[in-house]
């Protein structure tokens, strides 16, 4: 890393783990667990989370008590100072989340168009199409714009940066309020991320850029570093690492969130998370939901007091 890279002293750290971490799961999380989950998170200092996703149940079951969630989430945490956020991959899901109550949401298309087909079954015009009906329809969602596989795609290989940068220039002209680069299959080095993340900096003065990092391949927290570098400030991460992609059989999934605040802590970065008190939240995941994890943080003995 470059003596001449100032890094930032703080950071946003939005948890992911109720929705990309949970709905790959097979056995459905009773709403009580994901509820007492996410409480915990919220207590340790998350201030952002996407909660869940407002997709058909007969494509992801685990995602059957949406508004549900959202609704037991909104009642406990009705003010300002939390932010609920949810995917949706259509405008149908988008009325469905704005009902529910959600006023941000994650909209995903792939910089790749084979994975965009593959994933979602539409080519770009069509996810550009539905896009700009949401945002014509629910002016009052802030849209954050996921461009998936922006560092490799798992049918075509390679992405090129002009790829990840018109699909940024196109949703940004429909009124996308923020862009998060995705390693969708983890395949991201530390080069390739600094050098994309300044590039589109450059391109985009003062856009709202965060990353959506995988460990596919065990890079997942050099490549928070380099985003770091880069002057990245936004970071999605999953509650014991749990996540990944169905094109990526057995991979490891989304960075861990206790691994990277552990990490940025470490580097004198503030969060405003406990970690201590997000470990509880990890504790509960492993003794309800899922007993091995990718996290390193979820088997440490001693992290108690870095927070």
């Amino acid at each position: 890393m470059s003596d001449e890279k100032k890094l930032p002293t703080f950071i946003e750290v939005v948890e992911v783990g109720p929705r990309d971490g949970f709905q790959n799961l097979q056995s459905f999380i009773p709403t009580p667990i994901k509820i007492k989950i996410i409480r915990k998170m919220i207590m340790s200092g998350i201030k952002a989370m996407e909660l869940t996703s407002f997709v058909h149940p007969g494509a992801i079951p685990q995602m059957a008590d949406a508004a549900e969630v959202v609704r037991l989430i909104h009642r406990d945490y009705p003010d300002k100072g939390f932010r609920s956020i949810a995917l949706v991959p259509n405008l149908f899901g988008a009325k469905k989340a704005h009902a529910a109550g959600i006023r941000e949401v994650s909209y995903v298309i792939s910089a790749s168009e084979k994975h965009n087909l593959a994933n979602i079954n539409r080519t770009h015009e069509q996810s550009l199409a539905d896009l700009r009906t949401i945002i014509a329809e629910l002016p009052e969602l802030e849209i954050r714009l996921d461009i998936a596989t922006a560092f490799g795609c798992p049918f075509q290989g390679p992405v090129e940066l002009d790829m990840v940068k018109g699909m940024i220039d196109r949703g940004l002209s429909l009124g996308a309020k923020k862009i998060i680069l995705c390693d969708t299959i983890g395949v991201a080095n530390p080069t390739q991320v600094l050098q994309i993340v300044v590039d589109v900096q450059s391109s985009f003065p003062g856009l709202p850029l965060g990353l959506h990092l995988h460990d596919t391949r065990g890079m997942g927290l050099a490549n928070v570093l380099a985003g770091l570098e880069g002057g990245i400030t936004t970071f999605e991460s999953s509650v014991g690492g749990l996540g990944g992609c169905p094109f990526a059989p057995g991979a490891a999934g989304n960075i861990a969130t206790e691994d990277l605040v552990n990490m940025v802590h470490a580097m004198g970065i503030k969060t405003g998370i406990d970690l201590e008190k997000y470990m509880q939240a990890v504790q509960s995941v492993k003794e309800e939901i899922q007993t091995n994890l990718s996290s390193h943080m979820a088997y440490a003995k001693q992290y108690e007091g870095i927070s």
